[in-house]
């Protein structure tokens, strides 16, 4: 049987324990370029606190892929290890293009290398590696594990709340008519992902009641599931975080093996949210 690894990207907010699945998963940073100076995403220089004094002190924050060329010594140094296939597993390629980066990579790996767009950002992208790496540890094929990711992906739901939507637009990540509306109506967004683009869920006017309703969408998407694990995430907003993260367990008791977890989001998705971000994300179980 092959021996299969799994690759993916630092917005995919893996759990700090990731058990047997280490030795199988390897992380790659994306960049962040802070007034023109690039960063490795993860390091002291693009931890949440100076991401958000950054922000605070209104310099230009944007992001880029991880290069082709790192990705390709990324490969080619699991196969010089032994392994036989691997799945780079990444966010969507409608946000980024590292997909892209994973594809062009591929052409120069010594081994198959098969790239998995999971259309999501964030903690999604992490429960698709999670799922693809205990098809591998099991033995199985690359094949395999790519359907993993795929069904895990599509069966999670992603929801979140920013206290305003002009981190996205710069960006780029939603469309400037979206961003105008909010502003002009000066309501608080509840926002999701489609078909792997941001697109608004719900208005809410104020952020308390743009919260609880964000809690009740997180309620909502794992209601109907025997199990299911939770992601909380935030920017700078630690006990709107854990109040949620208490909120949802008690509502899906049962359903969840031990705590939902909170994050704090990484400098490459926060830069595009902005401050007060609360995310709430939930996979069932499969």
């Amino acid at each position: 049987m092959a021996r299969v690894a799994i690759v993916t990207d630092s917005t995919a907010m893996l759990p700090p324990d990731l058990g047997d699945a280490a030795e199988l998963i390897t992380s790659v940073p994306l960049q962040v370029i802070v007034d023109g100076t690039s960063y490795d995403d993860g390091v002291e220089e693009t931890s949440p606190e100076a991401l958000l004094a950054a922000l605070a002190a209104h310099k230009t924050v944007t992001t880029s892929r991880p290069s082709p060329a790192l990705l390709a010594e990324v490969y080619s140094d699991l196969a010089a290890q032994g392994v036989e296939e691997i799945v780079s597993i990444h966010l969507s390629a409608e946000l980024s293009a590292t997909c892209e980066s994973s594809m062009l990579a591929a052409r120069e790996s010594p081994v198959p290398v098969v790239t998995v767009d999971t259309r999501l950002v964030g903690p999604g992208v992490g429960f698709a590696v999670m799922a693809a790496a205990a098809v591998a540890g099991r033995g199985g094929s690359a094949a395999e594990a790519r359907e993993a990711a795929l069904e895990r992906s599509a069966a999670t739901q992603s929801y979140f709340y920013v206290d305003t939507l002009e981190y996205l637009r710069r960006g780029g990540r939603i469309g400037a008519a979206a961003a105008l509306l909010g502003t002009a109506l000066a309501v608080k967004p509840l926002l999701t992902i489609e078909e792997g683009r941001v697109v608004p869920s719900e208005r809410v006017r104020t952020a308390e009641r743009a919260i609880a309703r964000l809690q009740a969408l997180g309620v909502e998407a794992g209601e109907d599931a025997d199990a299911v694990d939770v992601v909380v995430a935030h920017l700078g907003s630690p006990d709107r975080a854990a109040t949620m993260a208490a909120g949802v367990a008690e509502q899906l008791d049962g359903k969840i093996d031990g705590d939902v977890r909170v994050g704090v989001l990484g400098a490459v998705l926060g830069a595009h949210v902005g401050p007060g971000c609360v995310a709430v994300v939930v996979g069932p179980q499969l």
